[in-house]
């Protein structure tokens, strides 16, 4: 029974049930006097009848406080919980439905955590398991080191190697643990520099047009490299074998967007946000007359390329609008990017 959940504040609340009790205890007062009962019991009466009625009206004061006490000591120990009840408009209420939105939080980055343990101890066992089999192999002597066996070992090793980079990245980033050497950009150096990164890898061409030629911005160069290889990285796995991927960097209105396309299977709309987090890679997609995946990629480099560009105060996102295939757009301002975010 919770009467007073309306009131909007605790003061009023607490004004309420001290009134009630006053009026409670005045009432049986009169009633005993007008029926001419002792004072004793009359007054004994009242008390009694005042408490209840403060026990009643303060119960549903104190509910929510007494669920979050409790809830909080299962939050403490790792338990599951049910949400605190926040139907009152007052202070307590308020409190109710921000430890509401703070448990919500604190399960989902526990989620995230369980996540990220299991998404690391897989893609760690994979080429670990590759080598294993492999040395194993050289050591008994069931293959010869050969150049293929050793080229084989080399790529799994870069693949450990890539994984372990990535997340140090992400948790430096997560941490504002970031040095931004930011300097006067010419984009065509830019963009030249991360396409002969990615150029030596098969793949679809890549085709560059950038407007004007001569367009600069300020930026952290190995950090925007890193996000346009990542970008081309990921255009080049999706792109049909008889397409190309195309780079656009355009000037505009105090900013400059820089973007990769290409023309695969695109990304739907529901996907727009989530290939953002950490470890998604959107599944296997048609590529021509064959099934790839996610090339080999550790589901990490869109979350470190959208840490990167918010640090430059910028945007990265899926222009739903392209079609056919997909479009990444990243926006940055041409000056005012941070020159550092945390420490070195």
């Amino acid at each position: 029974m919770r009467p007073l959940d309306r009131v909007g504040s605790l003061k009023l609340k607490l004004g309420a049930v001290i009134i009630a009790a006053v009026l409670v205890t005045i009432a049986v007062v009169e009633l005993g006097r007008w029926a001419g009962w002792p004072p004793v019991p009359v007054a004994i009466g009242a008390g009694m009848l005042a408490l209840g009625m403060v026990q009643i009206l303060a119960h549903g004061m104190t509910f929510p406080l007494r669920q979050m006490a409790r809830a909080a000591s299962q939050l403490a120990a790792g338990e599951r919980h049910e949400p605190v009840t926040a139907t009152s408009r007052d202070e307590v209420g308020e409190l109710a439905r921000a430890f509401n939105r703070m448990a919500e939080e604190v399960a989902q980055t526990d989620r995230l955590r369980r996540d990220l343990v299991a998404n690391v101890s897989h893609e760690l066992r994979t080429p670990v398991t590759a080598m294993r089999a492999a040395l194993e192999n050289l050591a008994d002597g069931v293959e010869e080191p050969d150049p293929v066996t050793l080229d084989r070992l080399v790529r799994q090793t870069d693949r450990l190697q890539a994984l372990v980079e990535s997340l140090l990245d992400l948790s430096r980033l997560e941490a504002g643990v970031v040095h931004l050497d930011v300097t006067e950009l010419v984009a065509n150096d830019l963009v030249a520099e991360a396409v002969d990164l990615v150029a030596v890898s098969p793949g679809a061409p890549i085709r560059v047009r950038i407007e004007p030629a001569d367009l600069t911005f300020a930026g952290d160069e190995r950090r925007l490299v890193q996000v346009l290889v990542n970008l081309l990285t990921n255009a080049r796995v999706h792109a049909p074998d008889d397409s190309h991927v195309e780079v656009e960097v355009h000037g505009r209105d105090g900013a400059v967007e820089l973007a990769v396309s290409d023309r695969g299977p695109g990304i739907a709309s529901d996907d727009a946000e989530r290939i953002f987090e950490r470890f998604d890679r959107g599944g296997p997609v048609a590529v021509g007359e064959r099934t790839r995946t996610h090339g080999g990629g550790t589901g990490l480099g869109l979350a470190i390329s959208r840490w990167i560009v918010d640090l430059h105060g910028g945007d990265i996102r899926v222009d739903l609008d392209h079609q056919p295939g997909c479009r990444m757009a990243v926006t940055l301002p041409t000056t005012g990017a941070p020159t550092a975010w945390g420490t070195p």
